[in-house]
């Protein structure tokens, strides 16, 4: 069964994604956070490692409403959470898998500790700057991190990952802005970004 996220930016802008060491209790939370509330949508899962996501979506009250009803199911096991009242799209179509082509001369990386993080840390910078979101990369294959890329003018990359870095800074670990990508780098980012994918391994 496949889902698709649905988010209407005119009558459903809010996103929510809480994000537990537990999966026991994360699963206990994404029940009580859609009968506690008639979000329009609820999509949760493990990831690496061993970690469960909730994203709920629907309008502002109800999603607001939601997270405080996951929340306060067990706060410890809560790892990090965020809401988003008015999420940008590119972030939505990041979230599904959309990666657009890179444009502009420069790239900027933000490397964080936790997945709701990264997802807030892109929002921010692509609203607060003039660049593109090239990439969101999330917890599988990543040690349960998250990673941001942004493409554009150096001066507006530059801005986004400050922006971006500065909402989370007790979930970042690094930031980094190349002027000009190689494109030999910029190749080998466009795919999985995984090390055994180059080398055609079957398990890693």
């Amino acid at each position: 069964m496949s889902f698709k996220m649905i988010v209407d930016p005119q009558l459903q802008p809010a996103l929510a994604l809480l994000e537990f060491a537990s999966i026991a209790l994360g699963i206990q939370a994404g029940d009580a956070m859609v009968k506690a509330s008639p979000v329009r949508q609820i999509l949760s899962g493990t990831v690496h490692p061993g970690r469960y996501l909730v994203l709920v979506t629907g309008d502002v009250a109800s999603v607001e409403e939601a997270v405080k009803a996951g929340q306060a199911i067990n706060p410890q096991a809560l790892t990090d959470s965020l809401f988003l009242p008015q999420v940008h799209m590119d972030v939505v179509a990041a979230l599904t898998g959309t990666r657009p082509h890179p444009s502009g001369e420069a790239v900027g990386v933000i490397e964080t500790s936790t997945v709701a993080a990264a997802v807030q840390a892109a929002d921010a910078g692509v609203k607060g700057a003039e660049v593109r979101l090239w990439q969101l990369r999330l917890a599988d294959g990543l040690g349960g991190k998250g990673v941001v890329l942004f493409t554009g003018q150096v001066a507006d990359v530059e801005a986004a990952v400050q922006i971006g870095s500065g909402r989370v800074p007790h979930q970042l670990l690094h930031t980094v802005i190349i002027p000009q990508l190689h494109v030999e780098m910029q190749t080998n980012l466009t795919g999985s970004g995984r090390f055994g994918e180059a080398l055609n391994w079957t398990v890693y």
